[in-house]
């Protein structure tokens, strides 16, 4: 026990040392499975690092936020695209998990501009006694072969495989900002600057473009896609964002290119808010359902917005994130900080909101008033936190997790989480 303490303080001291941070360390995306079980972590350097909850966690409820390191796998490879002269950077942009099916889990996990369907399974036995292959594997000459035998699995420690299972590449001009499962989970959808495509998960080399706001001349573009996202519920319904901070319900059945949407949210801007930087600042960078499939939650860069699928004409509540920051937009544009993009999650009972910023080091859970819920904030204590709290994911049981590990790669997760 007293071990095991002392391991604990070596091990927060190292992670607070800032020396070891590089740039591909930098945590771009984070995500929970359905149950809450592992959380998926992607970063700039294309790995992707999956943590499990401790079992001996589960029953006390102090400890039901610590998860360890279970499995880390280079899900992308820097690549060049010679035809364009364009280099295409390995950092994860999203992670999405698929419903368990049988005792192995699956993810896709996205760069700009190719997805990848990942396997993630557990092994504890191995096969023995080949009759065509020595105990090295290497292959035998038949007619050496005098008897047969039966082959046996024998016991072995325990190993996490990640295998890539499909690869969907090639079909978007534009970096991919988002992927959503359809819940019917046969097909997902994948969207860039201005298109958005189906797939199928058996087919690789065929999608379908279902949304194409791209116009004929490009000088005449006035927004682009920045979100997109399936109904919980309803496999033919989804909705996408834009720039110009609108929402566009789209329904599938009415006809293969959904170029007329269903519903179409928007807030009318109050003209005493008006300025220079009230396009920038009214981007929607993301977009989510509640589980429920009756509100639709926004993000921009200085609020969250909960709507009402029934209500297009306003949002039911509006959470101001950090309003003092209106007087600070001119500073924030000279340093590009004003283009920054957050994310924001529903827990699991529809109840509470979180949202993530890179202005100031706090991670907020607001309270939804038409729902109910108390307002819960989280302030990182140290200051590299402020740099890397761009994104955010509630559990989908018990809320933020408290991770714990030793793992050289995974102490940004280490510092953002821990300390908070």
């Amino acid at each position: 026990m007293e071990e095991d303490i002392d391991t604990r303080k070596i091990n927060n001291s190292f992670l607070r040392d800032h020396s070891y941070a590089t740039e591909a360390d930098i945590i771009s995306t984070v995500e929970f499975n359905h149950t809450g079980e592992l959380l998926a972590t992607g970063d700039k350097g294309g790995r992707v690092v999956i943590f499990q909850r401790e079992q001996e966690s589960k029953n006390q409820v102090h400890r039901r936020g610590e998860y360890n390191v279970y499995s880390t796998f280079q899900s992308h490879e820097p690549e060049f695209d010679y035809l364009k002269s364009l280099e295409i950077e390995e950092k994860i942009n999203k992670i999405r998990w698929l419903p368990q099916q049988n005792a192995a889990y699956f993810l896709l996990s996205t760069n700009d501009k190719t997805v990848k369907l990942w396997k993630v399974s557990e092994r504890d036995k191995r096969p023995e006694g080949y009759n065509l292959k020595d105990e090295e594997g290497r292959l035998r000459d038949p007619a050496t072969i005098t008897t047969l035998r039966v082959p046996v699995l024998r016991p072995m420690d325990l190993m996490v495989e990640a295998t890539p299972r499909r690869v969907f590449a090639n079909a978007h001009t534009y970096h991919i900002n988002s992927i959503s499962v359809n819940s019917d989970y046969e097909t997902y959808m994948s969207a860039d600057d201005l298109r958005i495509n189906l797939w199928n998960f058996e087919i690789t080399n065929q999608s379908f473009n279902i949304v194409d706001i791209k116009p004929a001349n490009m000088e005449e573009l006035t927004e682009v896609i920045t979100a997109a996202e399936f109904h919980p519920h309803h496999c033919n319904t989804f909705v996408y964002s834009s720039s110009k901070g609108t929402i566009r319900l789209c329904d599938m059945r009415a006809s293969a290119l959904c170029d007329r949407h269903t519903k179409f949210f928007e807030e009318p801007e109050d003209p005493s808010n008006r300025s220079f930087f009230s396009e920038i600042i009214s981007s929607i960078s993301d977009v989510k359902f509640s589980h429920s499939g009756r509100y639709i939650m926004t993000r921009d860069y200085l609020t969250v917005k909960v709507w009402d699928l029934n209500m297009e004409n306003r949002p039911i509540e509006t959470y101001q994130v950090h309003d003092y920051l209106r007087s600070k937009l001119c500073s924030l544009y000279e340093n590009d900080c004003i283009f920054d993009k957050f994310e924001c999650v529903w827990n699991g009972s529809d109840r509470r909101l979180a949202q993530a910023t890179r202005a100031c080091p706090l991670m907020k859970a607001a309270p939804v008033a038409v729902l109910g819920g108390t307002g819960i904030l989280l302030r990182p204590s140290t200051q590299r936190c402020r740099r890397f709290v761009s994104t955010s994911c509630l559990c989908p049981l018990f809320g933020l997790p408290h991770l714990r590990t030793k793992c050289h790669h995974d102490r940004l997760v280490q510092q953002l989480l821990q300390d908070v």
